[in-house]
């Protein structure tokens, strides 16, 4: 007989079957691979630059251009046509062409030699959330600098020096200070978090397909028997294997953002290390005990699919969770990613220790009870099914 520890047993048939049948694993380690790859390159600069805007310039003088030449120097933004209405310029934000576009109305230069106040008109396009997000604030900045340049001029011809200018245009300044993220490297914020929840999505779903495997190919009761017998050994040594090879990857991913591309890491890797760990066992563990409860292997994918697209828009790094209703916050806590998300910014951006992480490594410890349901209705479907 046996005398191999029953989760070992489970465990190295799990990785015979992978083995036998690798094409899962593969599919599933390059779609991560990928994924980390597509977000690398497309935030390596940091954020995206000079994106294409537009100018309705109904004054063509000399303060409306030199606005457009300032405005076409931001790195942010370049100015891709100068309009000669608002209608070019809307079908042109209706094509794609801009995101979005100032309108300087006719007799601007004119107001302002009257001492008037003269009104610029902003379009943005929304539609594209990050594009018209970057481009509205690039837009909204040198708004107010060429208000500051109007204002300036206005008062140096009523005779104001410098410093007199300056104290009525900007009484007082602000020095911003970004923690951890003085660049505003958009990488920073997108894969450090979005990363660990595409790995952890993808450890929940081949988990849930694995057990849903041993139902379709009617493998149940040689998997029970290599556990012993005991339900609660089958579920850990099945996804043993999966623990281990996903925080494999999502740690090797951590390595290459925190290491080589220079993300800040100002606390311990080892908490780090274990607060990886912890985001794989918890939804794992969720994945378990949805595919436990539905028989249908299609439902339970689909159950399983459902409850990852909600972590994403519920973790909070998305959204604030503050700002959710008060129902939506409860709801938060249900997914591993948002423990994963605090913790994370407690050891890498504020470098605090296991004091201020212990409640979400709690958390995600507490994951494990899902798994000991699903060993109670696995162990329940098992001798269901042997009495019949």
């Amino acid at each position: 007989m046996d005398k191999k520890n029953p989760i070992l047993r489970v465990a190295q048939r799990e990785c015979r079957r992978v083995i036998n049948q690798p094409r899962y694993l593969i599919l599933l380690t390059l779609g991560a691979v990928l994924t980390f790859v597509i977000f690398a390159s497309m935030t390596g600069s940091g954020q995206p630059q000079r994106l294409p805007v537009g100018v309705v310039d109904l004054d063509g003088s000399y303060l409306s251009r030199r606005i457009c030449h300032e405005l076409d120097a931001t790195s942010g933004v370049q100015v891709h046509a100068v309009y000669n209405n608002h209608t070019e310029a809307r079908r042109a934000m209706q094509r794609g062409e801009i995101f979005a576009f100032y309108e300087i109305p006719k007799g601007t230069y004119n107001q302002v030699l009257q001492f008037k106040a003269p009104k610029f008109v902003l379009y943005n396009n929304s539609a594209y959330l990050l594009a018209g997000t970057l481009c509205y604030k690039q837009l909204a900045t040198m708004g107010m600098l060429a208000t500051g340049a109007v204002q300036r001029e206005v008062l140096r011809k009523k005779g104001y020096d410098e410093d007199q200018i300056m104290g009525l245009i900007q009484p007082v300044s602000f020095e911003t200070r970004n923690i951890s993220n003085p660049w505003i490297n958009y990488s920073i914020y997108l894969m450090t978090t979005l990363i660990p929840a595409v790995m952890a999505f993808i450890a929940l779903m081949h988990t849930a397909f694995a057990l849903s495997t041993e139902r379709r190919q009617r493998t149940v009761r040689r998997w029970m028997q290599k556990a012993g017998g005991n339900s609660l050994y089958a579920l850990l040594g099945k996804m043993l294997p999966y623990t281990l090879w996903y925080t494999l990857l999502t740690l090797i991913a951590n390595l290459v953002m925190f290491g080589f591309m220079g993300f800040p890491m100002e606390g311990s890797w080892g908490l780090m290390m274990l607060n990886t760990l912890l985001l794989i066992f918890g939804a794992q563990c969720a994945g378990m005990l949805i595919s436990s409860c539905l028989n249908d292997p299609s439902l339970a994918m689909s159950v399983c699919t459902l409850y990852s697209a909600m972590s994403f828009s519920l973790s909070g790094f998305s959204f604030p969770v503050d700002s959710m209703p008060p129902l939506f916050q409860s709801f938060c806590w249900l997914y591993p990613i948002r423990h994963y998300f605090l913790n994370y910014r407690e050891i890498a951006i504020f470098g605090n220790g296991f004091a201020h992480c212990w409640p979400h490594f709690c958390a995600l410890l507490a994951f494990g009870l899902l798994l000991v349901v699903a060993a109670a209705m696995l162990n329940w479907q098992t001798r269901k099914n042997t009495a019949q």
